[in-house]
């Protein structure tokens, strides 16, 4: 099955809300809010969303199935505590399309990382919930290493949200 990786346009809050509430059921520690909150956001808030991920140092993407139905996301940010780093968040991909053989979390991380260098970061930072073994081996498999650091998950503080880290190289384009 081919997929594409396009960018989250302002105009697509209903696709984004659709995606959202979805990734809240299946995977809820991943994310720092609950489905219920989601569920009761207007469509005020959605655009906003779809807004904020139109920022010029952020990049929302989503990768969408031949029938045109959103399938996963990723969104990434300049980070806010690190010069030069920027942060990995909203990663998601739909059980019916996971695993490396159908490559939509790879397809989207190489999208996010051609543009993390293409602003000439140099480390892509991520946070990944203690209980979620599937998208820490993922992010080892691609190269990332725990940092050491970790912080209180906002909706749980007896859990853990622990960090991990991709140093980038230069892009090679110009």
């Amino acid at each position: 099955m081919q997929y594409r990786i396009e960018r989250i346009g302002r105009e697509d809050w209903q696709q984004l809300r659709k995606v959202r509430l979805a990734q809240l059921l299946d995977t809820p520690m991943a994310f720092g809010e609950t489905h219920e909150y989601a569920s009761h956001q207007g469509e005020g808030n959605w655009r906003a969303r779809t807004d904020w991920v139109n920022e010029p140092d952020k990049v929302g993407l989503v990768a969408v199935d031949p029938e045109g139905e959103w399938v996963g996301t990723m969104l990434s940010t300049a980070s806010k505590d690190r010069a030069g780093a920027v942060d990995l968040i909203g990663v998601w991909v739909d059980p019916a399309h996971r695993g490396r053989e159908r490559g939509v979390a790879d397809a989207m991380l190489d999208t996010a990382l051609a543009w993390a260098r293409g602003r000439g970061a140099d480390l892509m930072l991520l946070g990944v919930h203690e209980a979620n073994p599937r998208a820490a081996a993922f992010y080892l498999r691609r190269g990332f290493a725990y940092t050491g650091g970790e912080t209180p998950y906002v909706l749980d503080a007896s859990a853990r949200i622990l960090e991990m880290a991709l140093p980038l190289e230069p892009s090679d384009t110009p």
